[in-house]
């Protein structure tokens, strides 16, 4: 059932795209740096754990070997309104999270179907523009 009132952002042309990037954590400030250079108006950023190619660590404890695959790392969630700004904001993080060491983490990014501003009802990409009072 389709909801009245409802846009479809690929019928009308626009696009809206979410950007996750996995980043270490002593990078957390130049990314943020970054980003708001760029003037990305909005992000959720979250401290989680996980492995990739880097795989962890050994830690001796009190004589006795740890394996610690599970690391501390930090997640960036962007929306942007087109492929330009995705383009952009993925060079931002990019240039500002590369240490060119193993472990400098992944960029995702998907085609968003709908979003909505809970306080207006906005709809597509006018829930991702800063509103007027913001």
């Amino acid at each position: 059932m389709r909801m009245s009132g409802r846009t479809d952002a690929r019928k009308c042309g626009e696009n809206m795209i979410k950007i996750e990037a996995i980043v270490r954590e002593e990078k957390l400030e130049d990314v943020k740096e970054a980003l708001q250079k760029l003037k990305v108006q909005g992000m959720t950023v979250s401290q989680v754990m996980g492995c990739g190619t880097q795989l962890g660590y050994t830690e001796n404890i009190r004589g006795s070997k740890f394996a610690v695959n599970m690391l501390p790392k930090i997640k960036f969630e962007i929306f942007v309104s087109s492929p330009e700004w995705e383009e952009k904001t993925i060079a931002a993080i990019t240039e500002a999270a590369r240490t060119g060491n193993v472990g400098d983490g992944k960029i995702i990014t998907y085609e968003i179907r709908e979003a909505v501003r809970i306080r207006t009802g906005e709809r597509g990409v006018d829930a991702l523009r800063p509103g007027a009072d913001q």
